[in-house]
């Protein structure tokens, strides 16, 4: 009799578990949520990328530790605009032809494709966004929007009021020349460093911060009106917690931008003090490093990146002094937004949504810190192209893994559409396709064979649409023939007349539209120091490389 009951009580547990698991198959999954997080400028200085040694990240550093980060992850055009544009829609710059400033919605070939918001919203997500996302945001995208101050680069130094309201400037501790490069690009201090103007009797007066048209209040760092990221991560945060309260299971895309570490780099005082200007590391810059690079040759001497080096050496009387300061500004806004990234995920990670979250961290394109004497962004190298880029899926996604295959932005939205199963068309004449590919398997599975992307990431230098190469016409220089290896479908003239670069896990491969090339061995050089471009001995590595650019830009 026992054994018989002991049968019946194991049949039944069987057969519940059966139902169980019959119930779970035909009962629909939850759609994930997804926190999408964007840095506006921010290139590797985090921990856990180690593009320098000081920084402080924290909050990024702990995400990293969470999800999947991917350490060779590049931007496909260095600019803000431009990535962005590409970013959303998944179109390639190239194919695009989108290099410059316009919105994507009057783009010629972007204005036909969807932003990957749009597409959830399509699939019933609720869409909920703040801060600098799309360079030119579109409202109807967003079932609720944030901050109105949306992309202010504010608070601003300003020098007087006129009928639009208080006149910007750079910042008054900044010498001239680099002062007035712009009113953005020019300046670094912090909020405590009150600006000034002349008296107009020999003194100074105090001025203050501004929006422009918009006041700023600010007493001193404890009385003061909170910066735009600052307004941004507060958002998020009381967005979640409202969230928190409701009944609905409709699933959420929510997006934040950050704008700091973008010039002019203005910080609350206590960010400035953890990096004592006496303490600072330097960039690793080697002497003469720029002589075996074609920057120049394609560029003039009074593009950004080169004129800004040339003008802040020429600011301060120390050698290293003007670089030193604005690093220090730099470092300062990076460990600034980092608490700003910090906000954000307390709030994810102190709710109910955390565990059915995908979070996503990345930023447009990184910052040339004075290597191959270059200031800016929009260059060729890793400084300008790579990007902290990281992906926490907790259905797929294992504590620290890291992925060294070359990826880039351009991978996201198919990423996003497969894991959050979007469906639905990505164009208007539902013929193109997405031109990334999905980094679903690296979530997986860090080491995965089975990617189907390139081999390596390509970043586009655009040199505009309508500007001719003074001297350099399609059949009139043999050193400009390089494009004539694509195909007729593309217009050749127009392709040839960019700039590329191209970076696996082991090499970076740059072809500027002259026909110079650079060639960098990241085994062994991975301070793109030596240019192996000329060198017979690296004639087949430069070939593959180039035959695998080329094959991404057919």
């Amino acid at each position: 009799m026992k054994t018989i009951y002991r049968f019946i009580i194991s049949l039944f547990v069987v057969l519940m578990v059966i139902s169980c698991e019959s119930q779970d198959k035909n009962t629909p999954e939850q759609p994930p949520n997804v926190l999408f997080i964007m840095i506006d400028d921010l290139n590797d200085y985090q921990g856990v990328f180690g593009g320098h040694p000081q920084a402080k990240t924290p909050s990024i550093d702990k995400l990293s530790q969470s999800g999947t980060t991917f350490i060779n992850g590049h931007t496909n055009v260095p600019v803000c605009q431009p990535s962005r544009n590409s970013l959303f829609t998944g179109i390639y710059p190239h194919r695009s032809r989108d290099f410059g400033w316009t919105p994507h919605f009057k783009q010629a070939v972007l204005k036909n494709h969807k932003t990957f918001i749009e597409l959830f919203k399509e699939n019933g997500y609720r869409t909920l966004g703040t801060g600098k996302l799309l360079h030119a945001n579109v409202r109807a995208y967003w079932d609720e929007w944030g901050v109105p101050e949306g992309i202010n680069y504010g608070p601003h130094a300003y020098s007087g009021i006129d009928e639009k309201g208080k006149r910007i400037m750079g910042h008054s501790s900044v010498p001239e020349p680099f002062r007035s490069i712009n009113v953005v690009d020019g300046s670094f201090a912090p909020l405590s460093d009150t600006p000034v103007i002349s008296d107009g009797n020999g003194g100074f007066k105090e001025t203050g911060w501004t929006y422009g048209n918009k006041p700023y209040h600010y007493i001193d760092d404890t009385n003061r009106d909170l910066m735009p990221d600052e307004q941004h991560a507060l958002w998020i945060d009381e967005k979640i917690k409202a969230l928190e309260q409701t009944e609905e299971n409709k699933p959420f895309f929510m997006g934040v931008g950050f704008v700091k570490p973008h010039t002019p780099l203005y910080a609350p005082r206590k960010y400035f003090d953890m990096f004592p200007l006496e303490d600072i590391i330097m960039p690793e810059i080697k002497e003469g490093d720029a002589d075996d690079c074609f920057y120049s040759s394609t560029y003039p001497q009074t593009e950004m990146g080169l004129a800004y080096y040339q003008k802040l050496k020429a600011a301060y009387s120390g050698k290293d002094e003007g670089l030193r300061k604005f690093l220090q500004g730099y470092l300062a806004c990076v460990a600034f937004v980092d608490d700003q990234v910090g906000k954000v995920m307390d709030a994810l990670d102190q709710s109910r949504f955390k565990d059915n979250t995908i979070v996503v961290l990345v930023s447009d394109h990184g910052w040339q810190m004075g290597e191959k004497d270059y200031l800016y962004k929009n260059s060729p190298w890793d400084e300008s192209t790579r990007i902290p880029f990281i992906i926490r899926d907790p259905n797929r996604s294992k504590q620290g893994d890291k992925v060294t295959q070359a990826v880039s932005l351009i991978d996201l939205f198919p990423t996003l559409k497969e894991v959050c199963q979007l469906e639905g068309n990505t164009n208007q004449n539902k013929t193109q396709q997405l031109d990334g590919f999905s980094l679903k398997p690296f979530l997986e599975n860090p080491k995965t064979g089975t990617w189907q992307g390139p081999n390596g990431a390509l970043t586009v230098l655009g040199a505009g649409i309508n500007k001719p190469i003074k001297g350099i016409g399609f059949n009139s220089n043999p050193s400009a023939l390089w494009h004539i290896q694509i195909t007729k479908d593309l217009d050749t003239s127009y392709v040839a007349r960019q700039n590329y670069t191209y970076r696996t896990k082991d090499w970076r491969y740059i072809l500027y539209r002259n026909g110079k090339e650079e060639l960098y061995n990241h085994k062994t050089d991975t301070h793109e120091w030596e240019n192996l471009a000329m060198d017979s001995k690296y004639a087949d590595v430069k070939a593959k490389l180039k035959t695998e650019m080329f094959e991404i830009l057919n």
